[in-house]
């Protein structure tokens, strides 16, 4: 079974996202924060990830994102906020899914993310 990670602080959008992934078949390990997600990383073997850009506070998902790239994680930046999060995105260098999205086109999304880093 495929394991996603998703970086969310807002419940509803969390919820959604979970649900809608394990409707494919997919685990789905949800956190709130950058702490979490590297717990959660630590815990399991993730195979993508769903990132919210800005989690409150002035945290983003910036290190998380760093840290999957270089474990070669696919990933994609789910967020609602494009203006202020202009530049963070462009460094980034990640599909970017603008909120609001059906939780069903987040989960194609990242699958089909996952199968393109697949050897053939």
């Amino acid at each position: 079974m495929k394991t996603i990670l998703i970086l969310e602080d807002e419940p509803l959008i969390a919820m959604d996202l979970q649900f809608a992934f394990e409707d494919s078949g997919v685990q789905a390990v949800v956190v709130v924060s950058c702490s979490e997600a590297f717990t959660a990383l630590d815990r399991h073997a993730v195979d993508g990830a769903v990132l919210d850009v800005n989690l409150g506070q002035g945290e983003t998902c910036e290190p998380v994102a760093q840290e999957l790239r270089k474990r070669d994680v696919p990933f994609v930046l789910h967020t609602g906020d494009l203006d202020r999060a202009g530049e963070a995105l462009r460094d980034l260098a990640a599909p970017i899914l603008a909120k609001p999205m059906d939780a069903e086109d987040v989960v194609e999304r990242i699958l089909g993310l996952r199968r393109s880093c697949e050897p053939a």
